[in-house]
C-alpha cells in the first residue's frame, strides 16, 4: 500500500527551512558590512571588473574577497605541509630550517586543481650584445 502526503503538509516544513536559510543569509550579509578582509575592496573590485563582473553592493565584493582570502590561506597551509614533508625526507641536511619553495606551492596548487603553466622561452633578443646582428 502506497502512502501519500498532501502538498500542504510538505509545504510547511519547507517554508520553515527556507525562513531559517533566509535569516542565516541576512546574518552573513550583515556581518559582511562590518568585516574588512585582508584583500582590500578596491583590489577585489578591480579583478571583478576585469572579468566582466560589476556590482554596486559592497557585501558581494567582500564575500568574494573573503572567499579569495580563504583560498589563499588553504594554499599556504597546504604548501607548508608539502615543505614539512620534503624537509622530513631530507633529514641528512646540515641546515634544518623550513624553507617553502616554488615546488611546494606548485604541489599545493595541484591539490586544489590549479594548473601552473610556465611561459614559453622567448629566446635571445636580436641585435643585443649577445652577438645578434642589426
Amino acid at each position: 500500500e502506497v502512502q501519500t502526503t498532501s502538498c500542504k503538509s510538505m509545504a510547511a516544513p519547507q517554508a520553515v527551512v527556507e525562513d531559517k536559510e533566509v535569516k542565516e543569509l541576512e546574518q552573513i550579509l550583515s556581518a559582511l558590512e562590518k568585516y574588512h578582509p585582508t584583500i582590500p575592496d578596491s583590489v577585489t573590485e578591480y579583478y571583478l571588473r576585469k572579468t566582466g563582473f560589476h556590482t554596486t553592493d559592497p557585501r558581494v565584493t567582500r564575500l568574494v574577497s573573503l572567499a579569495a582570502q580563504k583560498f589563499i590561506a588553504d594554499i599556504a597551509h597546504e604548501a607548508l605541509q608539502q615543505a614539512r614533508m620534503r624537509n622530513m625526507r631530507e633529514k641528512g641536511r646540515k641546515d634544518q630550517r623550513l624553507v617553502m619553495t616554488a615546488q611546494d606551492i606548485g604541489a599545493a596548487l595541484q591539490v586544489h586543481n590549479v594548473k601552473i603553466v610556465k611561459p614559453e622561452h622567448l629566446g635571445p633578443l636580436s641585435g643585443g650584445a649577445a652577438g645578434g646582428s642589426a
